[in-house]
């Protein structure tokens, strides 16, 4: 049986890293994103912006095309070049808003690079289906379905969507990271995180209305920046700890507090409430 801890509000404030007089944008943590397509450019505008609100202290947009326009419309403190130059990166996001079979060859050896490379990588999406191969440390975040199809890839079908018990799930989750050796996050009502060998970490600090478009991306942001905030932090609590402010942000935005039902949000909606989740966090 899998040990299952739940994660709380107190083991995220633990896990924060919060800068000083002695940090710089560097140190504060950079994050490169391989996101977004011109069919989804919003994919790399959520996630862009996520990383901001988290506090990445230097955030660079690695795509072209409309995604790379969007993400300088909204957000023109990002550095939107292919060329990522001598500026180390702490943490990659790749997958959000693009499709596996629209890859081409040059995207196919960008990614290859970045999976091979020393910087952990936060995979999400149109990118899970390269995780098998890939040698970076490593979270993966799929949804049940894209759950269901990676365990098929590895042969291991019979779970996803079909998963109806929380044993089930937990089960499942572990048996992945174990197979992958990679943190797989696996979103949900209750988000559960299983690192290769250790207990699954539970998260369900999230409002129903969190189920909504492009909260994934902004998740995957949020996790690219507290990745590159504190490389010294075991991955599976960083996980647990951007989803736990991930459903703490879509509380306060869809004002489902104090036992009200609350309102109906969208992804933008969380991105812009992950500063205020972070300071009550802090408070």
């Amino acid at each position: 049986m899998v040990d299952v801890r739940e994660w709380h509000r107190s083991d995220t404030a633990r896990l924060l890293r919060v800068p000083t007089t002695a940090d710089d944008k560097y140190s504060r943590g950079v994050v490169a994103l391989r996101t977004g397509s011109d069919a989804y450019p919003g994919a790399a505008v959520l996630g862009v912006e996520a990383a901001w609100r988290t506090g990445a202290g230097f955030v660079r947009y690695v795509g072209g095309g409309r995604a790379a326009d969007a993400v300088i419309a909204r957000r023109p403190e990002t550095v939107a070049a292919a060329d990522v130059g001598r500026t180390r990166v702490g943490a990659w996001v790749i997958g959000s808003g693009t499709d596996a079979e629209h890859r081409d060859a040059d995207d196919a050896r960008a990614l290859d690079h970045i999976l091979r490379g020393m910087s952990p990588v936060v995979i999400d999406a149109g990118a899970l289906d390269l995780a098998r191969s890939a040698t970076a440390p490593r979270i993966l975040t799929p949804h049940a379905g894209e759950f269901a199809r990676l365990r098929t890839d590895l042969g291991m079908p019979e779970a996803g969507t079909g998963m109806r018990t929380t044993a089930e799930r937990t089960d499942a989750v572990s048996e992945t990271a174990d197979a992958l050796s990679a943190v797989v996050l696996l979103k949900g009502a209750t988000t559960l995180i299983a690192n290769p060998g250790g207990p699954v970490l539970s998260v369900s600090s999230a409002p129903a209305w969190l189920a909504t478009a492009g909260a994934g991306d902004v998740l995957a942001g949020m996790l690219g920046a507290l990745v590159a905030a504190d490389p010294t932090a075991p991955l599976a609590e960083v996980a647990a700890s951007a989803a736990w402010l991930h459903g703490c942000a879509a509380t306060l935005a869809s004002e489902a507090t104090g036992g009200r039902a609350g309102h109906p949000i969208v992804a933008m909606d969380v991105a812009e409430s992950i500063p205020a989740a972070i300071g009550d966090l802090l408070s």
